[in-house]
């Protein structure tokens, strides 16, 4: 596995991941706002992307805001046939190695305790696993399920 800094001909590959998630994160492929996001991110050399040498697909991607001390987490996804293999932990390694320096803090808004995807997408797991805490509830997401500020310390 690879992991580097998206490049512009990787935005169909975020839009194929966006495409994966949307029954748990609403609309994002035909949303003009995500497909800005996302180039304003490579623009600004903050997406990450996995992928394998053998293969144009993405394997995972993320989308990082390093603004010290507190950064965030804006997006990351890895493809169906990824998960569990270890390509989210490696995007937020990667990522915390080249854009967090401590003291810091990282926070990422994931699935709140009742929503569906929190346990079908091993959100919050995934998360606690890395060393996020689950903090107060956030804003409910596009479709309207609930969510969750996680926060990590660095020290």
């Amino acid at each position: 596995m690879i992991i580097r800094t998206a490049q512009e001909q990787d935005l169909p590959g975020f839009l194929g991941l966006a495409a994966q998630v949307e029954h748990w994160f609403g609309p994002m492929v035909a949303d003009p706002g995500f497909t800005r996001a996302v180039r304003q991110s490579i623009g600004a050399g903050t997406a990450l992307v996995a992928s394998e040498e053998s293969s144009s697909g993405l394997l995972g991607a993320v989308l990082f805001g390093a603004a010290p001390p507190v950064h965030h987490v804006h997006w990351l996804v890895v493809s169906d046939g990824a998960r569990g293999r270890g390509v989210g932990s490696a995007l937020l390694s990667d990522a915390f190695r080249r854009w967090v320096r401590g003291p810091a803090t990282v926070e990422v808004v994931t699935f709140g305790a009742d929503h569906p995807g929190a346990v079908a997408s091993g959100a919050r797991v995934f998360y606690e696993r890395l060393g996020f805490t689950p903090a107060e509830p956030a804003a409910p997401g596009p479709e309207g399920g609930s969510r969750q500020v996680y926060r990590r310390h660095v020290p």
